[in-house]
């Protein structure tokens, strides 16, 4: 049974505290959900929030896995995710400024939006290729674990758990930035200037997953 899985009441709300704690901490998942809700609409925030909880759900089972194992007892291992993730991150950043620098003033209105579909899956990578998760699933999850209880399935059960208070929080910040999106548009922020900006700020998060060591979303 799924209870017999899951820790007493008061450290199983223990868990789920902290880990709205972590998953209201800004970090790459949240800043790419926040532009792509800012910068498309709600319906792409939504995309890019299923696409993030589906690459943490990857980073829980492989925790779960032993994946946080490995990257632990091998620093090549860790170092080549990290940098993968990075790469990607600064990727992204340097396409969408090169999108804004060849759009013209009088198209910006008429730019086709990504699809969703890729909205999606850069969501998903964005949050996979983050070994800190992984990591953090590795050292966070066994403080809550019983020992006489299978661990695979604990670790499993958490990271579900885990998963879940994210995506709630990660669709409150849709929610929010949808909201606020009208009131930026009509103080007359051009379009350009806007992917500029976000475009800015995944090569910055690319830059901070690559030389910080902190656990971040």
């Amino acid at each position: 049974m799924l209870a017999d899985l899951l820790p007493p009441l008061p450290l199983l709300l223990a868990f789920v505290t902290a880990s709205l704690i972590l998953a209201l901490t800004p970090g790459p998942a949240v800043v790419y959900i926040l532009a792509r809700t800012l910068s498309q609409g709600r319906a792409s925030g939504l995309a890019s929030v299923a696409g993030v909880a589906l690459g943490n759900l990857g980073n829980a089972v492989g925790a779960a896995l032993g994946l946080a194992a490995l990257f632990a007892v091998s620093s090549t291992a860790f170092t080549v995710v990290k940098w993968a993730g990075a790469i990607y991150l600064v990727w992204m950043g340097v396409r969408m400024l090169r999108a804004a620098s060849v759009a013209r003033t009088d198209e910006v209105a008429r730019v086709e939006p990504l699809q969703r579909s890729r909205i999606f899956r850069d969501g998903f990578v964005v949050a996979l290729l983050n070994p800190k998760t992984a990591l953090f699933f590795a050292a966070f999850l066994p403080q809550f674990m019983s020992a006489t209880a299978p661990h695979l399935q604990q670790s499993l059960a958490l990271g579900a758990i885990f998963c879940a208070v994210a995506g709630c929080t990660d669709l409150i910040y849709v929610l929010a930035a949808s909201l606020i999106a009208p009131r930026v548009s009509s103080l007359g922020a051009h379009a350009r200037w806007g992917q500029r900006a976000a475009g800015a700020s995944f090569i910055g998060l690319g830059l901070l997953t690559a030389f910080t060591g902190k656990p971040v979303r």
